[in-house]
Formats: structure tokens, C-alpha cells, sequence
């Protein structure tokens, strides 16, 4: 089969297309034909060698794709994965409890742009901290795929939502999305954002003004480091202000085929109804990965990014 993989850590350019080996199918597992792959900064960590990494060389990225199960008792079956490692590629072995059925009226490319962020938004708003009405919350990188889809379960929750991006043209993205406030990251946040209750921090390299501006007794949900490693924290910092700092990772609660499902099911829900939109900024080839890849790393992107294994029709 046809992957993109790597054999070195480092930029873009170690990024490679072309013919590896089929993965092995291990009992339990399904193999899946893809569609459709959900591209995720963790994929630009793992390449880099800052994040948590499956398998030998050649590496295979990817976590998150939508397809059909190739053979077998299920073959034809539309079904999508968020927690599976190996997903860019043409084919992935997956075990059958993490694969997510599809109803007829999600489309391959809304299953890939919408599970593993839809659920870490709804991890983290539900999980990581409780977001009750009228709070105040601010939201990093909020244009981006994981940041769209947090601003509208924010609003869904009767949140305050303050969003924070690079330009005005992303500040107008949040906005879409319901924020009601959007500044941009050289337009003073710090000032504008101080006293919020919770602050959703996916840059990493902002952490230090985000504890600085959550309230006394306020929280900080670190999630990710799209700008760079965060400085360390003195926790006498957090003490003195009585401030709380915690992770937040969405593979700590889907932990059953149960909970995998349940929590897709109700992000289809809404998508249905039309209280969550999924925007998807741009689709890239596998061949051309390494494109997407350093379109993701300019802060450009608006939304979700997907590859595809085989060129997209006009």
C-alpha cells in the first residue's frame, strides 16, 4: 500500500509518500480502506519527536480517518476511528472496538473532520472542567479545528466566550462560531482577558499569560503546545492564587467501545440538527502531506485540515 511516513524526526521535509507494507491483521482487528484522514497538530509533535509515537521506522502518522472495512463478515461497512494509530495510509488495521459505525448522512470527510476534535472539545468542556452558564471563558487558537468546534459547545453551555487568534480575518472565524468577544494575540489579550474563570490554552508557549490572567481560584486547561513547549510552572504561583492547572486528553475517556460510540453519536446529533458546524479548511493528497503539514504549522488554517489517499475531484 501507498503511506506517508517518516524515518527521521525533524521538519516537513523528512516526510515521505510511497510503497509500504500492509499492516497486519491481528485478531480483533479490522482493515480499513480510507476516505478520508483528519490531520491533528499531534501528528506535527510526533513528527518532530515531542510526542508520544506507535511503532518503528518507517513511522506512519495519523490517528483519526473514515473509510470502509475492506473484508471480512463487515465488508462495505462505513466506519470511522479517532485512537487508532496509522491512519495515513491507504490502509489501516484497526481494532473493531474502537471503529465507529457511520450513519448514511455523515459523509467520510465530516467523520474525519469531526471526531477526535468534536470529542476533545466535548472532553474538555465537559471533563477537563465543568463549564457552567455565564462564566467566562477563553479560548486560544480559537479558529482552529479544535477551537471552532470548543466556542460553539462553549455557547452551548450559555458560556462568555472570549476568543484569541492571529489575524482579524480568524478573529472573524470565532465570531462566526458565536464568540462573543475576539482580539487578536498582538492586540493586548492579556489586558483584555483578565479575571476570566477558565482558560482553554492549546498554544503552549501562552501559558504563562494564561495563568496570569485566569481569576483567583480560576483554572487553566492545558491541551496542547501548537506555539512551542510552555515554560516550566512554579507551583507556589498556582498556591498563592489558588489557581488550578490540569491536562486535558480525550484518550483518558474514551476508553470503551461504549464511550467511543456514545460520544460520537451525540456529536452527529448535533451536527443533524444544526447546532455544530464543522468547517473544513482545505484537503490535501497523502503525496502531498508534507503541504499540509506546513500549512498547519503557519497558523493559516481555519477549521480541519484532511488528506485523502487518492486526488480529490475538482
Amino acid at each position: 500500500m501507498r503511506a506517508l511516513y517518516f524515518e527521521e524526526f525533524g521538519g516537513s521535509e523528512v516526510l515521505k509518500y510511497g510503497d509500504v507494507a500492509d499492516p497486519a491483521l491481528e485478531a480483533g482487528c479490522a482493515l480499513v480502506r480510507s476516505k478520508a484522514i483528519g490531520l491533528n497538530f499531534a501528528d506535527i509533535y510526533r513528527r518532530r519527536g515531542n510526542y508520544h509515537l506507535s511503532g518503528q521506522p518507517p513511522y506512519i502518522l495519523g490517528y483519526e480517518a473514515a473509510g470502509i472495512i475492506e473484508s471480512g463478515p463487515d465488508a462495505g461497512k462505513r466506519v470511522a476511528f479517532a485512537d487508532s494509530p496509522f491512519s495515513n495510509a491507504e490502509l489501516a488495521a484497526v481494532p473493531r472496538e474502537k471503529l465507529i459505525g457511520l450513519p448514511d448522512d455523515i459523509s467520510f470527510e465530516l467523520a474525519a473532520a469531526l471526531l477526535l476534535q468534536g470529542l476533545t472539545a466535548h472532553y474538555l468542556v465537559h471533563d477537563s472542567y465543568a463549564v457552567e452558564p455565564g462564566e467566562r471563558v477563553l479560548v486560544h487558537a480559537a479558529a482552529g479545528g479544535v477551537g471552532l468546534l470548543l466556542v460553539q459547545l462553549l455557547k452551548e453551555r450559555a458560556a462568555h466566550v472570549i476568543a484569541l487568534a492571529s489575524t482579524d480575518e480568524k478573529c472573524l472565524e470565532a465570531k462566526r462560531a458565536g464568540a462573543d468577544e475576539a482580539y487578536r494575540y498582538d492586540d493586548g489579550w492579556q489586558a483584555r482577558a483578565r479575571g476570566c474563570d477558565v482558560v482553554y490554552d492549546s498554544v503552549g508557549s501562552t501559558l504563562d499569560g494564561s495563568i496570569d490572567v485566569v481569576r483567583t481560584g480560576g483554572h487553566v486547561v492545558f491541551y496542547g503546545m501548537a506555539g512551542g513547549d510552555p515554560a516550566p510552572v512554579d507551583p507556589r504561583r498556582l498556591m498563592d492564587g489558588s489557581k488550578t492547572l490540569t491536562g486535558g486528553d480525550v484518550w483518558i475517556v474514551l476508553d470503551s467501545a461504549g464511550e467511543r460510540i456514545r460520544r460520537a453519536n451525540e456529536r452527529f446529533a448535533l451536527v443533524r440538527v444544526g447546532k455544530l458546524h464543522v468547517r473544513i479548511d482545505k484537503t490535501f493528497t497523502l503525496c502531498d502531506g508534507a503541504k499540509a503539514h506546513r500549512y498547519l504549522e503557519s497558523r493559516k488554517s481555519k477549521g480541519k485540515i484532511l488528506l485523502v489517499p487518492y486526488r480529490a475531484s475538482a
